[in-house]
């Protein structure tokens, strides 16, 4: 970086104020103005220092692969505009010959991460290729995603609004993580319009056309970059939408014409799509689940003389069912609450190990405030905490039981970080609630 690409950085950081300023405008809600406002700040502070981490403490794809192969394009497109049909073939078809870096080789391979070196191609146009600026324009869009899902869990609870900006707009890692050039920022944005989208179509019935084109965008964004995150989500978002609904209903028999129709509807709607879930998942198709898993776990075996922020499970996994419902705690607090700070050798982990030594507290207090008993009544009680935490377990669980390195697992999991969150927070309030509700009994003198 020089000094031309912070100043690029400051002026577009002024554009993008400029046209959030203006969307939010059309908030009546001063809650949710003020909300907008500080995450949009937070969020430009994360790209900045993102910026700093990557290029001076801690190199990565960002600024390694992404960026200086994705303005490579765009400089021959620049040349001979007949290039373009560069970033209009598949990654696989790219001759590795015009690679910036020859070190480079066979990452386009994988579509996911050419898309992403598409996506800096096309922001290099409009950012004159500068480094900085393109990890904004990543961030912003993850940025209108993420507030997205915070408005979504603030209509359902605005009375939970500070706690949703904290597990939102405030989280760390979450908000550090979406704010550069990687995969991670379209994914958290794409999660956030999904769900909103979605919310919008099934419950609210409002601008249809509209939220079903956002739906299917980024739905396809996801597919292509990270296929798990959509599928280990959408049943259970799909189940809160389903018992939301009907709640509204009193009619039993309108209650089950709703629940049939409902279920057409997602069968109809997956059929579309199979296709590419399939193409997307082909890994798994010529193996099953745990063996691709047991994989992964051999791979970073292999690499741990080499890598000093692998981990171990404690848990042997031999590659049966069995064995992955052995693992299954192991992976999911590892996901959650690792890595403890005794194990955070770098700093790219001791900022996730403080968050994880938080949420374990946190989690402990909750657990305990309301009681283990009342705790699990409250994950089936509200369809909004079922569909949470049992996503964020869900994840973990795979995420956890794939990912042994702490550098990588600090990454992977952010997607599954606020859900957790809020489902803590939800079933605390819930509690509250009820004992101030319970009768307070009358004392005889």
């Amino acid at each position: 970086m020089n000094v031309l690409d912070f100043i690029f950085f400051f002026i577009y950081v002024l554009i993008f104020y400029v046209i959030f300023a203006f969307r939010r405008k059309r908030l009546s809600d001063p809650l949710l103005k003020k909300y907008h406002k500080q995450g949009f700040w937070i969020k430009c502070l994360a790209t900045f220092a993102y910026c700093i981490f990557v290029v001076y403490i801690s190199p990565g794809d960002s600024n390694a692969l992404y960026y200086p192969e994705g303005v490579n394009i765009s400089k021959m497109i620049l040349n001979h505009p007949s290039n373009i049909s560069f970033i209009l073939h598949k990654g696989a078809d790219f001759d590795e010959s015009l690679l910036q870096n020859i070190a480079n080789s066979g990452y386009f391979s994988e579509e996911s991460n050419f898309w992403v070196s598409r996506l800096v191609v096309i922001f290099s146009f409009f950012t004159f290729g500068k480094f900085m600026a393109i990890n904004l324009v990543f961030s912003m869009i993850a940025y209108t995603g993420t507030f997205r899902l915070f408005r979504f869990f603030y209509e359902q609870y605005p009375h939970l609004h500070r706690q949703f900006a904290i597990a939102i707009l405030y989280f760390p890692t979450f908000v550090f993580w979406s704010a550069g050039i990687l995969k991670d920022p379209i994914c958290i944005g794409a999660l956030g319009w999904i769900t909103y989208s979605l919310y919008a179509i099934f419950y609210k019935r409002k601008k249809i056309i509209r939220n079903v084109f956002l739906v299917l965008l980024f739905g396809y964004l996801l597919v292509v970059l990270k296929v798990y995150i959509l599928v280990a989500y959408l049943p259970f978002f799909i189940l809160f939408l389903l018992l939301k609904n009907m709640k509204l209903i009193q009619n039993k028999f309108a209650r089950f014409a709703v629940l049939l129709v409902f279920i057409l509807g997602a069968l109809a709607g997956s059929m579309s799509v199979i296709t590419t879930i399939q193409e997307a998942l082909a890994g798994y198709t010529q193996k099953s689940i745990t063996q691709s898993i047991k994989g992964y776990q051999t791979n970073y075996q292999n690499q741990s003389n080499d890598v000093d922020s692998n981990f171990s499970l404690g848990v042997d996994f031999d590659g049966s069912v069995v064995s992955l419902v052995k693992i299954a705690p192991a992976a999911i607090v590892a996901t959650l609450f690792r890595p403890f700070i005794w194990e955070s050798k770098k700093i790219s982990t001791l900022l996730s190990s403080l968050e994880s030594l938080s949420l374990i507290l946190l989690t402990l207090y909750v657990f305990l405030k309301v009681n283990p008993f009342r705790f699990l009544r409250s994950l089936f009680k509200d369809p909004i905490v079922m569909y949470c935490f049992f996503y964020s377990l869900v994840f973990a669980l795979f995420v956890g039981a794939t990912t042994l390195n702490f550098g990588t697992l600090v990454r992977y999991k952010i997607p599954a970080m606020p859900f957790y969150l809020i489902a803590i927070f939800i079933i605390l309030d819930l509690n509250r609630k009820k004992k101030k509700s319970e009768p307070v009994a009358a004392v005889s003198v």
